[in-house]
C-alpha cells in the first residue's frame, strides 16, 4: 500500500485518537467494527480455551447430549457459557471492552448474552453462517449504538477457518445492501487469539466457512442499553445469591428485571 499523507487543507475539526481504546471507538463509530486486544497472557488464554471446552461438555450433558442439541440446531452454541464454567465470566467483565462499550452506549450497560460459538471443521454448516444483525429482524438505525457485540477469539480467526465477514458502515442504513455491494464491500476480519472483534450490533455480518480440520471457537457477548431485554433472564438463571458485587449485578441485569406485580414495582421504587 502506498504511504498515506498526513497533509490536509480546509479541515478545522478532527477526531482525537491517542490510544487503542480511542482507535477502537473511532473504528466502531465510523465503520461498525474494530479489533481490540484483550490484554490476556498466553497462559490465561490457554486456561480460557480449556474452560470453553469444559463449558461445551457441561452444556451438552445438561441438555441430554450433543444429538439433543443438534435437533434444535443448538449443537454449535453454548448458551450462557459462564453458567457452565465460571472461568468464562472474566471475558464479559473485560475492562478494555467495557470502556469501549460504555463510551459507545452509556455508562449503564447490560450483558444481554454470552454464548460460546463453534464454527465447525471441514466446511460444515452452522447457524451463524448467514448474514444477520445481532439485533435481528430490525430494519432501523440509531443516532448512537443501542448494542455492541464483543466476540472473543479463543482461536486465531483466519481466512481459512472462517473469520467473520462484515459489511462496513451498514449500521448506518436500514436496509440490507444489494448483492453488488455485498460482493464489492465485504471484508473478512482476521484477528489473533485473545483479542475481541467488536461490532455495532446493527452492522451486517456473517461467519465464513471453516475449511480446516479443526473447530474454530469464540465467545460472543452482546452488551445493550438497559431498555433492551436480555436473551435469557440472567438474574433468574443465576439466582439472587450469585454475587453481591454491585457493578457486576448491574452488568448482569439484576437492576432491570420487569416487576411481575404492583408490590414488586413499589419494592423496586423503594430500593
Amino acid at each position: 500500500m502506498a504511504s498515506i499523507t498526513e497533509r490536509s487543507y480546509g479541515i478545522h475539526r478532527r477526531v482525537a485518537a491517542e490510544n487503542e481504546i480511542d482507535d477502537a471507538c473511532e473504528m466502531l463509530s465510523t465503520l461498525g467494527y474494530a479489533v481490540l486486544e484483550g490484554g490476556y497472557t498466553p497462559t490465561e488464554i490457554d486456561e480460557l480455551s480449556a474452560a470453553f471446552d469444559d463449558a461445551r461438555r457441561h452444556s451438552e450433558d445438561a441438555a441430554g447430549g450433543r444429538d439433543a442439541l443438534r435437533q434444535l440446531d443448538e449443537h454449535n452454541t453454548v448458551r450462557v457459557a459462564f453458567h457452565h464454567d465460571a472461568r468464562l465470566l472474566v471475558l464479559a467483565t473485560n475492562q478494555r471492552v467495557l470502556a469501549v462499550v460504555r463510551r459507545a452506549i452509556s455508562n449503564y450497560v447490560v450483558l444481554s448474552q454470552q454464548n460460546g460459538i463453534i464454527n465447525p471443521a471441514n466446511a460444515a454448516e452452522y447457524n451463524q453462517g448467514a448474514w444477520h444483525r445481532d439485533l435481528p429482524y430490525q430494519h432501523v438505525v440509531f443516532s448512537r449504538p443501542m448494542a455492541i457485540n464483543a466476540l472473543f477469539c479463543i482461536d486465531d480467526f483466519t481466512l481459512e477457518n472462517g473469520a467473520t465477514i462484515v459489511l462496513p458502515a451498514t449500521h448506518k442504513q436500514e436496509e440490507f445492501p444489494s448483492s453488488r455491494f455485498v460482493r464489492s464491500a465485504a471484508i473478512q476480519v482476521t484477528a489473533p487469539r485473545g483479542s475481541y472483534i467488536l461490532l455495532d450490533c446493527m452492522t451486517y455480518h456473517t461467519g465464513a466457512t471453516n475449511r480446516t480440520p479443526k473447530d474454530r471457537r469464540a465467545v460472543n457477548h452482546v452488551y445493550t442499553s438497559p431498555i433492551i431485554r436480555q436473551q435469557i433472564d440472567l438474574s433468574t438463571l443465576l439466582g439472587e445469591s450469585f454475587t453481591e458485587d454491585l457493578d457486576l449485578r448491574e452488568l448482569l441485569g439484576y437492576g432491570v428485571r420487569t416487576p411481575r406485580s404492583l408490590d414488586e414495582y413499589f419494592a423496586s421504587r423503594r430500593r
